[in-house]
């Protein structure tokens, strides 16, 4: 049986407090919201703060954005929201991970990789890995850096809305564009620094926004392929990818060729080589490489069609195998 390791339970009862915490445990301190990675990830030995700093309860509502303690399961609900948000939301884990999981927590969602989320001996039985306690990544051993997948749902459905997140530390607020959040290295994937707290996402409007997920089960899983599609209130398509990566992106050749276009057959057929042409997963997670790469295009084809208006629904149900 894996267990958590001894540590102390903080519950600020504003964000200044939480971040005055922060700042002064240092690294000591990680904050948890609804705790449905952090914590298995905690008895895996993957993360052993001393001191959990609880924001679950401060992060709900906002005047300007969507706060980032907002739960998955809330924004499903929420109609006023991007069907694109919505739909990824909808396709994490399962309903009961959804009524604790976070927007927020979604975001800063930890890299994943097959031979970094194991129990501690069984990352022990191969001398570890480059992302924790080892020297070598086992994925692409020439490799420098990490190379652990992103796998963040609402993050390629909100970059391609051009949404923005908000942190919050005792030395400052800062507004960040979501597709500058991110670094592309598994250990350090996150332009948030430890003593900051992220609060609150703000969504530009939009016209039309699509999420496409791949995974092995109809739920449950980690993306191992998130695109991401929105036509914005400026009337132009972009195009997001994620779980194909360190990070999710912008596709940038992709997004300059759709500019001013309609979606006619011919323009989503290139705009979909082109998404496909980016797209560089690795064999560190489900599925094999080669045919996660290919399908990226089908999938691009699927967020592009459904932004122009075709019925989706039955291939909807064929993939996410649930009405979204």
């Amino acid at each position: 049986m894996m267990r958590l390791p001894w540590f102390e339970h903080r519950a600020p009862k504003t964000v200044e407090e939480a971040a005055r915490i922060l700042a002064g445990e240092g690294p000591n301190a990680m904050l948890i919201a609804g705790g449905t990675d952090l914590l298995p990830n905690m008895k895996r030995r993957h993360q052993a703060p001393k001191v959990l700093v609880s924001i679950r309860n401060l992060l709900r509502t906002n005047s300007q954005g969507v706060g980032a303690g907002v739960t998955l399961a809330e924004i499903v609900r929420k109609t006023d929201l991007p069907p694109g948000l919505r739909q990824a939301a909808h396709q994490v884990a399962t309903v009961h991970l959804r009524n604790m999981g976070t927007l927020g927590g979604n975001l800063c969602l930890d890299t994943r990789c097959n031979y970094y989320n194991q129990n501690y001996e069984w990352r022990k039985a191969i001398d570890f890995c480059l992302k924790k306690d080892g020297n070598v990544c086992w994925v692409a051993t020439a490799s420098k850096r990490c190379v652990a997948a992103s796998s963040t749902d609402c993050a390629p459905a909100l970059m391609a809305l051009g949404a923005s997140v908000k942190l919050v530390s005792m030395k400052e607020e800062r507004e960040v564009a979501l597709e500058d959040f991110y670094n592309n290295d598994g250990i350090d994937y996150l332009k948030r620094r430890p003593d900051e707290i992220l609060t609150e996402i703000t969504i530009r409007s939009s016209l039309r926004s699509s999420y496409w997920k791949l995974r092995r089960r109809g739920a449950f899983d980690f993306p191992v392929l998130g695109v991401g599609a929105a036509v914005r209130a400026d009337g132009e398509t972009t195009i997001a990818l994620g779980a194909v990566s360190s990070r999710p992106f912008l596709v940038d050749k992709a997004n300059a060729f759709l500019k001013g276009k309609e979606l006619t057959d011919e323009v989503i057929e290139e705009a979909a080589r082109l998404v496909g042409s980016r797209a560089k997963p690795l064999d560190n997670t489900d599925l094999d490489l080669y045919w996660r790469k290919d399908v990226t295009a089908e999938f691009t084809r699927y967020a592009l069609r459904e932004l122009r208006g075709d019925d989706m629904r039955a291939v909807r149900l064929r993939i996410a195998r649930q009405p979204l």
